[in-house]
């Protein structure tokens, strides 16, 4: 048997080549410097980085679809760390606060990447026909999966990016071809996870309502009890479930978001760290430092400063 997966594996290599080859021009037509571009097609985007970085980009990453057609990159979600390159893909299945690492890339050969924006409802529509008779049993829900990238997604994907070169194919045929990839991705070793998004009364899907909420509303005070009813759970099963799919606690969760977007406010000139934690929620100057330090490494103003300065933006005091 391991023969014949290692022949398999082979035959896979030997044919995304080609395809990766194709995706690597295409996305660098669509990404012609470093920067994420979404294209003529809603929620399709081709990525480029001309190089590694040593520090982390946080980010909520929200549902998606990401293949990299050369270079590498990793994804933290606390201790967990999800790695993908050309042969692996990473599928998000709700809003995810990441810590995101361009692990390889250069000038000469940048890192490459395409991401397709996952939409519930497109998701429920294509379970059904990939699942007429309901969805196998599930243990793993959690929220982020890595797989082989199989020849046929890769393939897809490159021929969505030819089609958005022509107005009338893109608006036509894209939606045929978003519903190719989705279902090749259904149908995947991590398909019926991937389903989780698009079943109403999946844990996946109560958790989502419940992360929604967290990111609309991260400045206020959290209480669990009316999360859970919001995922018309009861507060335990809600806590096991969140932490299940997301790999923290809501309250950590909400942490994150908080410190993420206070970090985002102080970019701007006119934003000290004060104001800032009382925009995302934090009463107390002196907490909101102590985990703001903890969080990045640096405190804020000092953790501002080097970020200002790596992007070449002025310091106003």
């Amino acid at each position: 048997m391991d023969g014949l997966d290692t022949t398999q594996s082979r035959a896979d290599e030997a044919s995304r080549a080609p395809i990766l080859s194709r995706l690597t021009r295409l996305i660098a037509a669509y990404a012609p410097h470093d920067g994420s571009f979404e294209l003529r097609v809603p929620g399709v985007y081709a990525i480029r980085r001309s190089r590694t970085h040593k520090d982390l980009a946080h980010v909520v990453q929200r549902p998606a679809l990401c293949l990299v057609a050369q270079g590498a990159k990793s994804v933290l979600v606390g201790r967990d760390v999800y790695e993908y390159d050309p042969s692996h893909l990473i599928v998000f299945s709700v809003d995810m606060p990441v810590a995101a690492q361009v692990t390889r890339a250069t000038p000469a050969e940048p890192y490459l990447g395409f991401r397709l924006d996952l939409d519930p409802k497109t998701l429920s529509r294509l379970v059904l026909s990939v699942y007429p008779n309901g969805l196998p049993a599930v243990r793993d829900s959690r929220a982020i999966h890595v797989s082989q990238a199989s020849p046929g997604i890769l393939n897809a994907a490159a021929r969505l990016l030819e089609l958005i070169a022509e107005p009338r194919d893109a608006e036509l045929i894209a939606p045929l071809v978003i519903d190719e990839i989705i279902i090749r991705l259904l149908r995947s070793p991590i398909g019926v996870r991937v389903a989780q998004i698009g079943v109403a009364d999946s844990g996946v899907q109560a958790v989502a309502k419940a992360v929604s909420w967290l990111c609309t509303n991260f400045s206020r005070p959290v209480r669990v009890y009316e999360l859970a009813r919001l995922a018309n759970m009861s507060p335990s099963s809600f806590h096991r479930h969140f932490k299940s799919v997301t790999s923290m606690s809501p309250l950590r969760y909400q942490k994150v978001l908080r410190l993420q977007e206070a970090r985002r406010l102080m970019l701007s000139p006119d934003m000290d760290a004060g104001t800032a934690s009382r925009n995302v929620g934090y009463l107390s100057a002196s907490q909101f430092s102590r985990e703001y330090g903890r969080f990045f490494g640096n405190p804020p103003a000092k953790d501002v400063l080097r970020l200002r300065e790596q992007v070449g933006v002025a310091v106003h005091e």
